[in-house]
């Protein structure tokens, strides 16, 4: 069983350095425009849901009273350099 997506269009512009880049990328890749483009958005949604996220999960474990004062982070992150070191 094939499942499809449905696909709507978009439009918007862009100035005439960043489509002479996007061309550009795209005939180094051998991609489309589309396609990259595509990948190109979404990279930008992964990333920004990803760091809204991991935003609001370290505002509900402040408001739980999850937290970790700032000389043990230090304390922390020394110790996982000199582990990472060795």
């Amino acid at each position: 069983m094939t499942t499809t997506t449905k696909r709507e269009q978009v439009s918007f512009k862009l100035d005439a350095d960043k489509k002479r880049r996007l061309e550009a990328l795209a005939i180094a890749t051998r991609r489309t425009r589309t396609f990259v483009l595509e990948e190109a958005v979404n990279q930008y949604l992964d990333l920004n849901e990803w760091q809204l996220k991991s935003i609001e999960e370290g505002l509900a474990d402040a408001k739980a009273g999850r937290v970790v004062d700032s000389e043990t982070l230090v304390k922390q992150l020394e110790q996982r350099v000199e582990r990472s070191l060795d």
